[in-house]
């Protein structure tokens, strides 16, 4: 599966510009549906709110919608939607609720207010990275223990235990794209003598 960039958990944000109140909601979502259901879900909450701005972006069928909910065009769900396309987000759908303070923020003031509200909300959302990553195990002997320390911290390798015997063997996973070039690295530095095995593949994230 290829790597990819969404939210780990729902965000929120508050705004207030000019009396107008902005709230933002980012959350992960994996289909149209679910995209959907979270729209109305926070129409229900916000019933007597003036605009319910969105945008979401999936990887199911390369899907792309937004909507400006009756502000002028181009103020409100594009500048939502450029937020989430700017950071590269998918698989995330973000809702802007505003109240309207009777003050009008004109084209600019909206489209910084939907901004904020969109970005804060994607933040508050934690961005990760979906990856592929290879688990293994890597046994060495005391000595060139000390010598691959570096060498895992380069390759940002995440162990997830140690045993500490006869050798010392290492559990823990690399990025998948990185595996290769790590197992050359450790058997050049170790002059082959470092045992390598590869114990499977996972979908994960790193934060």
């Amino acid at each position: 599966m290829d790597s990819y960039i969404t939210l780990k958990e729902l965000g929120e944000y508050y705004f207030e510009d000019r009396k107008s109140q902005f709230f933002g909601f980012a959350k992960p979502v994996r289909a149209e549906q679910e995209a959907l259901d979270f729209i109305q879900n926070i129409k229900k909450k916000y019933p007597d709110a003036r605009h319910w701005v969105y945008a979401y972006v999936l990887r199911e069928n390369s899907t792309m919608r937004f909507t400006d909910d009756r502000e002028p065009q181009g103020t409100a769900g594009m500048p939502v939607l450029d937020v989430l396309r700017k950071n590269g987000v998918t698989d995330t759908v973000i809702v802007v609720v505003r109240y309207f303070g009777g003050i009008l923020l004109g084209t600019g003031g909206l489209v910084h207010a939907y901004t904020e509200a969109a970005l804060g909300a994607l933040k508050n959302g934690k961005i990760i990275k979906y990856d592929t990553f290879t688990v293994l195990s890597i046994e060495v002997s005391y000595s060139d223990y000390q010598k691959i320390g570096n060498i895992l911290s380069d390759f940002d390798f995440c162990t997830d235990d140690t045993e500490y015997s006869e050798n010392v063997v290492i559990l823990g996973n690399v990025i998948s794209d990185s595996y290769e070039e790590l197992c050359r690295k450790l058997a050049e530095t170790t002059s082959g003598r470092c045992k390598i095995e590869f114990l499977d593949k996972k979908y994960d994230f790193r934060e």
